[in-house]
């Protein structure tokens, strides 16, 4: 049973608080508007060549500066860009695609590697609900590696220091200073 929609908080605060957002939600122009407005900045970030610009490009699609310290090789994909926090130190590589609506933190330091997918987004398993958006966030932490072709999940938190390898699926927390792999990932062996 899909339960009304709660208009008394903005749709960016409900969709940040986890909270189920349908097609119908009065408010879901909001969305689309920023999402329209971030897919031509992508374009733009995409065909360019030169790193300045490439950062002045992000910025416009976070809505927040850069600093000059973080380095973003394109192609890179996002659908909205708004929740997305970047600190410093931050690389991220080729080919990246990050789906944000639920929030994305990069702390400083940290390292993402090719084709790596970080999806906030999630949808209802009721099949009459299913095209709504629930948005969990996702928290990469200072010094964390993730390497090339992984996915992070909705909700998901990497420690400080950890490192994902390559072609990972992780669902679950991965603690600090730990390394972790595999479809689901799973805990490999501790960074000394």
């Amino acid at each position: 049973m899909v339960n009304p929609i709660d208009t008394s908080k903005d749709i960016f605060e409900r969709l940040k608080g986890g909270e189920p957002i349908r097609l119908n939600d009065p408010e879901y122009f909001k969305i689309n508007e920023i999402v329209n407005r971030t897919l031509s900045l992508v374009s733009k970030l995409n065909q360019s060549g030169d790193i300045q610009i490439i950062r002045s490009t992000l910025r416009d699609i976070i809505g927040k500066p850069i600093d000059e310290s973080t380095m973003i090789f394109p192609p890179f994909y996002t659908n909205f860009g708004r929740f997305i926090h970047l600190g410093k130190n931050v690389f991220i590589n080729h080919a990246c695609s990050f789906l944000d609506l639920g929030g994305i933190t990069l702390e400083d330091h940290v390292l993402i590697g090719p084709q790596v997918k970080l999806v906030t987004e999630n949808h209802p398993l009721d099949p009459t609900d299913r095209r709504a958006l629930i948005g969990k966030p996702i928290v990469i932490k200072r010094n964390a590696w993730i390497g090339a072709g992984a996915t992070i999940l909705p909700g998901v938190t990497i420690g400080e220091n950890a490192v994902v390898a390559a072609g990972a699926v992780v669902s679950k927390d991965v603690a600090a200073n730990t390394v972790v792999g595999g479809i689901p990932a799973k805990f490999i062996k501790n960074i000394e």
